[in-house]
């Protein structure tokens, strides 16, 4: 915007100085020219009187030599009553145009080598004109045109450059609040609650920052008021939890017992860190910081421990593979965790008791991929599934469960896929970007690679959903 205004006025003004510096410059060139002839007209009118007393050559050359310095001036007598005619000083016009001038008896300019002559007529008699002629230099005729045009092109130069400086100021003025307002939006986006816009400028630009500085009041109140209904209604499930653990700690001993009291245990932690979570600020499922971030393998050996008990009492055939050495990827423990728990439950959910399962973990150059795969029916529309609060439509599907997991891949890059198992249900296919690039693959829908001979394969058929 500053440097359109600046051309803006560049051109403009350009336009202006040559509309006016252009013919301008001609006047001065023509009242140059009209200044030397006037100039040769006086002088001839000068000997105009002489002519008119006497025709003595004596007294005639003493005329010319004082009203004609430098050989500038000549004077042509006709021929009269048996005289010849008579030439003094240096002549420079042609015959035929001195004696056009004594027919005509008007004067007349012609050009000659050097500059230019002005013929003027003078009449002697009733029928004898002579010829005064005053010879007229170029340089003359152009004496001070040169250095008028210098000023000139000076002024409009300056001109020029002055308009520039002061459209740069006052692109500057505003264009700084504008890229401020840019500037506050971007990091407003970012998630930097407290980005503000110094309200100066422009009146437009002044009203669009007190609105946008107005904005950003607003969501923060409003995140705040999320952050506090979400650790309200948080609270109000520490009583029921309560009551479940103590039932649970009456269950006395025993496998089933001791998961369920695990479970209860684990259920009060989940409940807790939401709790400081919505108060707190920053939201817990951001990608971690370059070094940081947990090892998948490590954390799908545990959750799988947890998860295996539950299949055995069901009559779960389960597998897990790619675990046996570390894989780091850039994402907390804890939202892992999270992501692992929502598949594993939403398998344990939606399919029958003895429905098969497995989980595996891929580890490429520049991506890590976790698939958990299930040999139940599936779901038709995996984009219903992967919307938040949609769900299959089945009772207990919201859609959160996969939502969390795609914003866990996304935050470092990657995606989520979902498509057919080789067990015949659903695999969801979660894909860790290593590097911090885009998503990679993300124009083949229901494609996954599995890292095969050190390379990753495609071995996806068709989509289905897992709620």
């Amino acid at each position: 915007m500053r440097w359109a205004l600046v051309k803006v006025c560049l051109a403009v003004t350009t336009m202006v100085v040559v509309a006016f510096a252009v013919p301008l410059g001609l006047v001065v060139k023509e009242m140059a020219r009209d200044r030397a002839f006037s100039n040769a007209e006086r002088e001839a009118a000068a000997v105009a009187p002489a002519l008119s007393i006497t025709t003595d050559r004596d007294e005639l050359e003493r005329v010319v030599a004082s009203a004609g310095a430098d050989s500038g001036m000549a004077v042509h007598l006709p021929a009269d009553g048996g005289r010849a005619a008579l030439d003094l000083g240096r002549s420079r016009a042609a015959h035929r145009d001195i004696e056009a001038v004594r027919r005509m008896g008007r004067a007349s300019t012609t050009s000659v080598a050097g500059g230019f002559t002005l013929l003027q007529p003078v009449a002697l008699g009733s029928t004898a004109i002579a010829v005064v002629e005053v010879y007229v230099p170029e340089s003359e005729v152009s004496n001070g045109v040169g250095t008028a045009w210098a000023v000139l092109a000076a002024v409009g130069l300056a001109l020029i450059v002055g308009s520039v400086a002061v459209a740069d100021r006052l692109g500057v003025r505003m264009v700084r609040p504008a890229q401020r307002l840019v500037e506050g939006a971007h990091e407003l986006g970012e998630g930097k609650l407290g980005a503000r816009v110094p309200e100066d400028g422009p009146t437009e630009l002044r009203l669009a920052a007190v609105a946008f500085n107005s904005m950003a009041d607003q969501v923060v109140q409003l995140l705040a008021n999320e952050r506090e209904l979400a650790a309200d209604l948080s609270h109000r499930l520490r009583t029921p939890l309560t009551v479940l653990r103590l039932n649970a700690a009456s269950l006395g001993g025993g496998p089933a017992a001791d998961q369920t009291r695990a479970a209860v245990a684990q259920l009060e932690g989940e409940v807790d860190t939401i709790i400081r979570t919505a108060r707190e600020a920053k939201p817990q499922t951001a990608a971690a910081s370059p070094g940081a971030g947990c090892d998948a393998a490590e954390v799908v050996r545990e959750r799988m421990e947890f998860w295996s008990a539950l299949a055995e009492d069901e009559g779960r055939k389960w597998r897990v593979a790619g675990v046996e050495r570390p894989v780091r990827i850039p994402v907390a423990r804890a939202d892992l965790a999270a992501a692992l728990d929502a598949l594993l439950g939403n398998v344990f959910r939606h399919t029958a008791e003895g429905t098969a399962f497995a989980v595996d973990v891929h580890n490429g150059e520049d991506a890590v991929i976790v698939l958990v795969s299930d040999a139940g029916p599936g779901i038709p529309d995996p984009e219903a599934a992967m919307a938040r609060g949609r769900g299959s439509g089945s009772a207990g599907s919201t859609g959160l469960g996969l939502d969390i997991v795609r914003r866990l891949a996304e935050s470092t890059g990657g995606d989520v896929r979902i498509g057919s198992s080789v067990l015949g249900g659903t695999e969801v296919r979660i894909w860790f970007q290593l590097d911090g690039r885009g998503p990679v693959g993300r124009g083949h829908r229901g494609r996954v690679r599995r890292r095969r001979s050190g390379k990753l394969v495609s071995t996806f058929n068709r989509p289905r959903s897992l709620p």
